[in-house]
């Protein structure tokens, strides 16, 4: 029996949307891994990823089209990742690191500002300056 228009075009919206959520991932998932490291660690790392991708990708798509997976739903999937990386990457990948970024920096001055009166009291009692 086959699908209603309205019931397709759903289910190209989601691939398209799950191809966008692929890219964001792997733009975060490249913030993370920087550049740096040991091979062997870099390819652990790499399977990891594309292990959670598909499980998130595929827990999307079933909830928001039963996970229909018919050869156009990868086939848009990889249309609106191509785009998205070579569109929207660079911009993407600069939001999240500043977002990350001032995370780190919010939390680090946190944690100094709520140790302050501890480390000052503990160095009152060591009689340190």
């Amino acid at each position: 029996m086959p699908l209603e228009l309205d019931v397709q075009f759903d289910i190209v919206i989601y691939a398209l949307l799950a191809g966008l959520i692929l890219g964001m991932l792997f733009d975060l998932y490249r913030m993370i891994r920087g550049k740096s490291g040991h091979k062997l660690i870099i390819i652990i790392q790499d399977i990891l990823f594309w292990i959670f991708s598909a499980i998130a990708i595929f827990t999307f798509l079933l909830y928001t089209n039963y996970a229909f997976l018919g050869p156009y739903v990868y086939l848009c999937m990889g249309v609106s990742l191509f785009i998205y990386l070579k569109l929207f990457s660079n911009f993407i990948f600069k939001v999240e690191n500043g977002i990350v970024t001032g995370t780190k920096v919010t939390i680090r001055r946190g944690y100094k500002n709520a140790s302050y009166p501890f480390r000052l009291f503990f160095n009152k009692i060591n009689n340190k300056r």
